[in-house]
């Protein structure tokens, strides 16, 4: 029997776009043993994933180096993923990533090669690395060109992301108690993200809902942490919006795959309504879309480029990327995407 551990800890986003290169794994190799490690909410995500014969949650981001605590974990990690036999995958590229393939004591251990890491220094653990590639391809697709060092040439995505009927039927549930009949179009409006630069202006959103806001959609702001709660609460004083009440990770994905358009900055739930080939409208502000967007032709982005485009940078003094995008411009991406003349 062929092993495999596969090495993709974070963030959200980025764990949905590895599902790919897992599938297509799990079909060239249905009956090998896969073990995949990962960060401790990711787990929630690939809880979801059937085809993983388990799911090794760490967490590295609370580790106290040299600790007797951080020892202890350790030693546990190491009896789970510790397989000589085994091939191991760093979808990562850090040297924490990198480290973990080396740790498990996989006698292969493949990654990617110094320009195509975020961290080059990982690359001293690899046994096997993948030639240089185009860092302008969609990252599904550089994860997928990795699989060609175990023989696997694939170019389709496939996210094999199952929500049971149970959580969508919750899901139904509450979106009732907020007022929405399913003879309307779910418009999600995903106001928050993980970094400042990818925010919208909470005065976009507030003109976005003006236009868009008619008997056929039914509108509901999308939030996650405290500080998406406060932009979320100002917007929904501002148009009487209803808001998502708190939702775990598992209820926001269900969430995503009842919408009929999901509208959303660069973070996990526009990946997730990619994953689910839900119609999107992106705004992109310091990342690629090409590199981090949505996939298909019919799905659309806001993004204007400018000299310091793709700067990757998590707070900016302009955020003039941002204010390029005006509500008119969304609204009309919107009504394109919903199947209508703008």
């Amino acid at each position: 029997m062929d092993h495999f551990l596969i090495i993709r800890l974070s963030s959200l986003g980025d764990i949905i776009h590895t599902l790919p290169a897992f599938a297509a794994l799990r079909k060239q190799h249905p009956e090998a043993e896969i073990t995949w490690i990962v960060e401790e909410k990711g787990k929630e995500i690939l809880d979801f994933v059937p085809g993983i014969d388990r799911v090794v949650p760490v967490r590295l981001k609370r580790w106290k180096l040299w600790s007797p605590k951080f020892w202890k974990e350790l030693f546990l990690l190491r009896k789970q993923i510790k397989k000589k036999d085994q091939t191991a995958i760093d979808f990562q590229g850090l040297v924490k990533s990198g480290f973990l393939a080396s740790f498990s004591k996989a006698e292969r251990r493949i990654g990617f090669q110094g320009k195509n890491l975020k961290e080059p220094l990982s690359a001293l653990f690899y046994t096997d690395k993948l030639g240089k590639i185009d860092e302008n391809d969609h990252v599904i697709s550089k994860n997928l060109k990795l699989l060609s060092l175990v023989g696997i040439e694939e170019e389709r995505y496939e996210f094999p992301l199952i929500v049971p009927d149970e959580l969508s039927e919750s899901i139904r549930k509450k979106l009732g108690g907020l007022g929405y009949a399913g003879t309307k179009k779910l418009v999600l409006l995903n106001v928050g993200a993980a970094w400042e630069t990818k925010q919208w202006f909470p005065e976009r959103w507030s003109q976005l809902i003006q236009k868009l806001g008619n008997k056929e959609n039914f509108l509901l702001l999308l939030w996650g942490n405290d500080a998406e709660k406060e932009l979320a609460v100002k917007v929904s004083q501002e148009t009487g919006t209803a808001m998502v009440p708190s939702l775990s990770l598992k209820a926001v994905i269900a969430l995503v795959k009842e919408a009929s358009l999901v509208v959303s900055g660069d973070t996990f739930a526009l990946q997730v309504a990619c994953a689910f080939f839900k119609p999107v409208v992106g705004l992109y502000g310091p990342t690629d879309p090409k590199r981090n967007g949505p996939f298909r032709p019919q799905d659309r982005v806001a993004f204007h480029q400018l000299e310091c485009s793709f700067c990757y940078k998590r707070i900016c003094p302009k955020l003039e990327c941002l204010e390029r995008i005006s509500a008119d411009e969304v609204a009309s991406l919107c009504l394109e995407a919903l199947g209508k003349n703008a």
